[in-house]
């Protein structure tokens, strides 16, 4: 059986090499394709000089090359870093130089967003645009610059791929901060390998199955659509969607048998006209990315009576936490499950005890899927990874679990259910966002003087983000300060980051450390989008 993630394609291609693997549009790629054109990336990023474990960062949307990259740099013995294309220079600005990405993969139009920042990413060297014609604006750059035809059909150096093992690095995932910037969860293969094999077997996938990839591909659960169904042999349809509707016609068109998606995009589908031959199709879907709300779960159980509906939950520290079974369901549809197999879920108060049922408490996450910890982050890293507070006292080295940040209840079954964050963190369609990036951008500005950014309850997006905010010197407290904000951080924030509504306020409550009592605004705001479905 594969140890590494792109050791998956090479053995479906030597079991099934015709069998289909990728779908994008109106293209197909066979296993044996796939192969061939994730050893061309490896190849070319071996004639590179890529080093063992150096980073190769992936900037497209859903599209072949971003599956042969992200496979291709694993296999040469790199490490992949996946950039969410929703994201703007802003973010990306920060990610390159942080993990030192030395060879970037992305289109024209998004280097042309990135010139004003790639002076600050020393370690860049190489720039592969997926056209054939770069424009004009970006050919002065002093990176190398190289069409993807250019830069698979070099003949390489020759050299043979990195040695590496299960426990070696080979993606860094970009997640939300509570203190700002992006951190980098640095995977192993062995967490990517454990986590494929164990979704897929309460999933029951195989190589019948079909699996429509909506989430972005630098999500953890995005990402696991690709490994799951490499795992088995199965085919993955890439796809961007516009409207809610292009979904379902995609499960159509495909014959999809199986769907993950975050809360938001659920809550759209369910009211949704599904065709029988989707409706016949679908054998599974799961949710993720946050809490489904219940009334949306019924409304799928009934448009989708013979489809399975696992409710999932995990942090991208541990790739997969926890599952509710089909069976369970109607049963207990507000819960989270139980631990996924080969992983187990501690629930841990704060004297470092096990909860007895009922008793709230920080959910531990303990296993092969923990992760390695955070890139160029020792700080945080320590913070989130500490020593498993079930390990006997006298095994000679410690064993680490990753802690949540999130607090949960068990019931006397076993059974999981979430209570709230213990950071600040913002869960947003799916998102984590951190307050402070958005409290940062309006800063920038430069119209107010202070600003707290809130997760509000809302029925369709989990939380909505409330930006409250004080006005500067040269600024008034005015529906036009808030206006004014609010088209500024549309042009400098991703969509999923804009806030829902902007408060301007003459000042800000502090609690006794100075800090803005961010609690106590809560609280004054908790009940602003509750009765707000979109």
């Amino acid at each position: 059986m594969p140890d590494l993630i792109h050791q998956f394609i090479a053995h479906s291609a030597q079991a099934a090499p015709n069998a289909p693997a990728l779908l994008f549009k109106d293209q197909s790629f066979s296993y044996a394709q796939l192969q061939l054109q994730v050893e061309a990336v490896a190849n070319a990023l071996l004639g590179l000089g890529i080093g063992a474990g150096d980073r190769v960062g992936v900037y497209l949307p859903k599209q072949p090359e971003t599956v042969f990259s992200l496979f291709g740099a694993a296999a040469a013995g790199a490490c992949f870093v996946p950039i969410n294309p929703l994201l703007k220079p802003r973010q990306v600005a920060h990610i390159l130089p942080h993990c030192n990405v030395s060879v970037l993969i992305t289109s024209a139009p998004r280097l042309e967003t990135l010139l004003g920042v790639l002076d600050n990413c020393p370690d860049l060297h190489t720039i592969v645009l997926v056209e054939d014609q770069a424009p004009e604006r970006v050919r002065a750059l002093p990176q190398q610059l190289l069409s993807y035809a250019e830069f698979c059909g070099s003949p390489g150096s020759g050299a043979q791929p990195h040695r590496r093992i299960d426990i070696d690095m080979t993606a860094i995932l970009y997640t939300s901060g509570s203190t700002g910037n992006p951190k980098g969860v640095v995977l192993s293969h062995r967490n990517m390998v454990a986590g494929a094999r164990s979704v897929t077997s309460y999933l029951g996938n195989s190589a019948a199955d079909r699996i429509l990839a909506v989430l972005p591909l630098s999500f953890d659960a995005g990402l696991s659509q690709l490994t799951t169904a490499f795992s088995v042999g199965a085919s993955v349809v890439l796809m961007d969607y516009l409207l809610p509707r292009d979904v379902v016609r995609a499960v159509t068109r495909y014959g999809v048998t199986g769907l993950a998606a975050v809360p938001l995009l659920w809550n759209q589908l369910k009211d949704l006209d599904w065709p029988a031959p989707a409706v016949q199709s679908l054998r599974y879907i799961t949710n993720t990315g946050g809490a489904m709300p219940v009334s949306t779960t019924r409304a799928l159980q009934q448009t989708l009576p013979n489809t399975l509906i696992f409710l999932m939950y995990g942090l991208t520290e541990s790739f997969r936490s926890t599952y509710l079974p089909p069976d369970q369901v109607a049963v207990r549809p507000e819960s989270m499950g139980r631990a996924i197999p080969n992983a187990e879920i501690l629930v841990i108060n704060e004297d470092g005890n096990e909860c007895a049922p009922h008793e709230p408490g920080e959910l531990v996450h303990r296993g092969a899927l923990v992760s390695l910890g955070y890139w160029n982050d020792p700080e945080e890293t320590a913070e989130r990874f500490k020593p498993c507070p079930v390990q006997p006292a006298e095994l000679p080295i410690t064993e680490l679990a990753v802690w949540s940040g999130d607090q949960v209840v068990k019931d006397e079954e076993g059974y999981l259910y979430f209570i709230s964050r213990k950071d600040e963190m913002i869960k947003t369609s799916g998102y984590r966002v951190s307050p402070t990036e958005v409290e940062e951008v309006a800063y920038a500005s430069g119209l107010v003087a202070g600003a707290a950014a809130l997760g509000l309850p809302h029925a369709a997006l989990g939380q909505a983000i409330l930006l409250v905010v004080t006005p500067g010197v040269d600024a008034a407290v005015n529906i036009a300060l808030e206006e004014t904000v609010l088209a500024y951080c549309r042009s400098e924030l991703p969509n999923f980051m804009v806030p829902s509504a902007i408060i301007a306020r003459s000042a800000l409550p502090h609690n006794q450390n100075g800090k803005i009592d961010r609690r106590m605004l809560a609280h004054e705001y908790e009940s602003m989008f509750q009765d707000k479905s979109t």
